[in-house]
């Protein structure tokens, strides 16, 4: 029975030359890709809208006081329940004012903090957890896939938003448990992706030439497979941002949300609900702002999920 020959050790000037006659032609062709995909960019006019609408949501979450006409806590009983375009001593609500007197505009802005921290900082939780386990599961294989594997359909015999639910009336409500719960408790979606995607490339000619040449298991798993991961990561984030959106307006509208008086548009839409019969404004003003926000994010996913997928035909 013959014997395997043991890797050649070579310099990191010959691993880098051996897959870069591999890796040159798709980079080249992906840098030609994305400046097509600019110039469809600025002829889209629903994308470049969607874009800046959430860059205004970002911009009231970064410093909602620029944008907020009134202190979102400031309360005047003579002055509650004001319809939109109400004027007031002080100026105007322009989109009216809930029991307390409080400005719903103002609310709004400062509610958008609330929620773009809790998407942000749960996707990235998620993201790191999903990308480490698919990466191992899918590279190893064996023992630890299957480990990984029981772990994953455990978790998706629970209903997300019953677990989250339970999760966080375990923990109580805060911000902080918040965004652990969602973090935790979204990681699947990455790591059946990430699975998938590594079983593809790990028998690549770029891969097997890494390994050939002495390559280490994590090296090849940061320098040669998780690039090539980047594309379906980004299409997956940007849908779980607005999954995870409408999913911190349920549990704050369900009370279990951020908590501490702080202001969100599902704590708004839970405010407002015993009103919506005679102001239905106090509800419907952060409901449309969720409902702009999330389709903001779902057009501009479409966009990038069908700019980077190769096998869509563009014009």
């Amino acid at each position: 029975m013959g014997l395997s020959a043991p890797p050649i050790p070579v310099s990191e000037e010959r691993m880098q030359e051996a897959t870069a006659t591999l890796r040159s032609p798709v980079l080249r062709a992906r840098e030609r890709r994305h400046n097509r995909s600019l110039r469809r960019l600025v002829r889209d006019k629903v994308i470049l809208v969607s874009l800046l609408f959430l860059a205004l949501v970002g911009v009231c979450a970064a410093v909602p006081a620029v944008f907020a006409p009134f202190d979102p806590h400031h309360q005047s009983l003579r002055e509650r329940l004001q319809p939109p375009l109400a004027a007031s001593r002080d100026g105007h609500h322009w989109l009216g004012t809930d029991s307390l007197g409080r400005d719903v505009l103002s609310r709004v802005v400062f509610g958008a903090r609330i929620s773009v921290l809790v998407a942000l900082s749960s996707v990235l939780i998620a993201g790191v957890i999903g990308l480490a386990l698919g990466l191992v599961s899918g590279y190893f294989g064996g023992m630890i896939d299957d480990v990984i594997g029981w772990l994953t359909n455990v978790q998706l015999s629970f209903p997300f938003i019953l677990l989250a639910v339970t999760v966080v009336a375990v923990l109580g409500p805060g911000l902080r448990n918040l965004i652990l719960v969602l973090g935790v408790t979204t990681w699947v979606v990455y790591g059946r992706v990430v699975r998938g995607e590594v079983l593809a490339l790990r028998s690549r000619d770029y891969v097997e030439a890494a390994r050939v040449v002495g390559a280490s298991n994590a090296r090849i798993l940061v320098r040669h497979i998780l690039p090539n991961i980047v594309t379906p990561l980004i299409i997956i984030t940007t849908f779980e941002v607005a999954r995870i959106i409408i999913a911190e307006a349920a549990l704050s509208f369900l009370g279990l949300g951020a908590g501490g008086g702080a202001i969100s548009w599902g704590t708004m839409m839970a405010d407002g609900r015993k009103d919506l019969a005679t102001s239905w404004w106090i509800a419907t003003m952060p409901g449309i702002a969720i409902m702009l926000a999330v389709l903001a994010i779902n057009l501009i996913g479409d966009w990038v999920r069908d700019e980077l997928d190769p096998r869509v035909a563009k014009a």
